[in-house]
């Protein structure tokens, strides 16, 4: 992961005026490890005054090897990730910005989990279609999007 002090000098390389919304910054740390490592970038970032914009990635930290050898994704880890992202933003009185998200409108199993369709490590194979990365299907990302909105609200 990136220091603090790195993370301000590439910020004023990418932005030497300090222009606001020039600089889009995409967290994606992985839903074990952004409590430990995402705080004091942001409390840096915030206290020497740059301007940017903070995005959520969740997906690309939260791939891992199912026990069926497919690469996927765990729902609760998206939406883990997700909520601590607003969490830190709330403590630490910043705007978080945006989500970045994987889906698809196809009843595909790509990632496990969820309480719309609890796909298993098992289920995986039966419509795992990706020619890359595993992406939430239309039911995973509607429930994302309805959890999400009551995060959003309660951080508001």
């Amino acid at each position: 992961s990136m220091q603090s002090d790195e993370l301000l000098a590439l910020i004023d390389a990418l932005n030497p005026d300090n222009e606001e919304g020039r600089l889009n910054l995409i967290v994606r740390m992985g839903a074990s490890k952004i409590s430990e490592l995402y705080p004091p970038l942001l409390k840096a970032v915030r206290d020497a005054g740059k301007n940017v914009v903070w995005t959520i990635d969740p997906m690309h930290g939260n791939v891992e090897k199912s026990s069926t050898g497919f690469k996927t994704r765990d729902f609760d880890n998206i939406l883990s990730e997700v909520e601590q992202f607003f969490a830190i933003h709330k403590e630490m009185g910043t705007v978080a910005a945006g989500i970045h998200l994987e889906m698809t409108g196809n009843d595909v199993t790509e990632c496990t989990g969820s309480t719309s369709c609890a796909i298993t490590d098992e289920g995986l194979a039966s419509r795992y279609h990706t020619q890359c990365d595993p992406r939430l299907n239309a039911s995973q990302a509607l429930e994302l999007a309805f959890m999400l909105s009551d995060t959003i609200e309660q951080k508001a």
